[in-house]
């Protein structure tokens, strides 16, 4: 559908915020995390690329805000996919932290059958802390399903380094250990030759490439890994996992609790496949527990798990935190020129949505 968007944000969206949230713990290399958030038609979204992404890569995190907002009505969403769930499980995250944090970050989560933990963050350097971590992990949860993520830090040779031994902890997938999809086709057939049980997840290899259904044509993974905000909103991200035609898992971009709503509907639509079940479960669980990372959120209780599910809900933030979690001035500056650039960027391509195989 073509819509004529007016020339600047502000005249679609006249009224904004932009907070700084503290996090319990570092994750991703920041302790804080800025996000804007602002409300539509269909009630309150969020834009919160990382801060470094520039504003061709960020378009698309504003037209998914924008979509789930109500402010431009989303595509389409393919055939097939299934009726929404009331509720979805989701995994643990455990960030690359020291072996004495591992059960408080843990502890927060509550029960859960699955546990996503980071390894790699200075690459296979790191390697002797993360198999101390984990060695803590299952000793701590011997029967969680374990999956892990890379974040593309390793070369092939160190990947596969990593994956001799990572592979005794049971894993459930390896997410994205190296950056391209060539490599990480290369990888998948070294590990089948050499006989290690370790099925491979692509996370930027989909979000990150200019043909997100590359992966699934070179057998590069098992798993896509998808992202509502860095797809460019549900129905795009539908559209991946159905032309991929292998299993997806729905996972955050460390969002407040309004952006985790959007996942968390995305991840109550998607189908339970045979293969699905083979590799995940009867009841995938998304990586959208997320919001036990922030010592603050946009309301109290956030979209925090409880017996390992979140509700799929909207979230409506609350007024008194927009005004206590409120970035200084000078953010709020730095925000409003951001998104304006955005906005440039996305009346400029209209995102044109990903190839379509035959």
């Amino acid at each position: 559908m073509t819509v004529d968007l007016p020339a600047t944000f502000a005249e679609a969206v006249p009224r904004f915020h932009v907070l700084r949230l503290p996090m319990v713990t570092r994750f991703r290399g920041v302790t804080e995390r800025e996000v804007m958030l602002f409300e539509g038609p269909d009630g309150w979204a969020e834009f919160s690329p990382f801060l470094e992404y520039g504003p061709a890569e960020s378009a698309r995190w504003l037209q998914a805000a924008l979509e789930f907002a109500g402010v431009l009505p989303a595509a389409e969403p393919p055939e097939g996919h299934a009726a929404a769930r009331g509720s979805v499980e989701v995994n643990a995250t455990l960030p690359a932290r020291p072996v004495a944090e591992v059960e408080s970050i843990l502890d927060r989560f509550g029960s859960v059958s699955t546990v996503k933990a980071k390894v790699a963050e200075n690459g296979i350097a790191s390697l002797p802390e993360d198999l101390a971590r984990l060695r803590e992990l299952r000793r701590l949860l011997p029967d969680v399903d374990l999956r892990l993520d890379a974040n593309a830090k390793y070369t092939f040779t160190e990947a596969l380094e990593a994956s001799e031994a990572f592979a005794g902890f049971g894993l459930q997938y390896f997410e994205q250990p190296v950056p391209g999809v060539e490599d990480l086709a290369r990888l998948r057939e070294e590990l089948a030759a050499r006989g290690l049980p370790v099925r491979l997840a692509a996370d930027e290899s989909i979000r990150k490439a200019e043909d997100p259904l590359r992966v699934a044509a070179l057998g590069a993974a098992e798993v896509v890994i998808v992202k509502v905000q860095p797809l460019g909103g549900g129905a795009a991200a539908r559209r991946i996992i159905a032309d991929s035609g292998l299993p997806a898992v729905v996972s955050s971009a460390l969002e407040s609790s309004v952006g985790l709503a959007a996942g968390a509907q995305l991840a109550a639509s998607l189908p339970v496949t045979a293969a699905s079940r083979e590799i995940l479960g009867e009841a995938p669980a998304c990586g959208l527990g997320t919001a036990r990372l922030f010592a603050e959120d946009v309301v109290d209780p956030g979209l925090v798990p409880v017996g390992g599910r979140i509700p799929v809900t909207r979230i409506a933030p609350d007024p008194q935190r927009l005004s206590a979690l409120a970035a200084d001035p000078g953010r709020y500056r730095w925000w409003t020129d951001r998104v304006e650039e955005c906005w440039v960027s996305l009346r400029s391509s209209r995102l044109p949505q990903p190839p379509r195989r035959p």
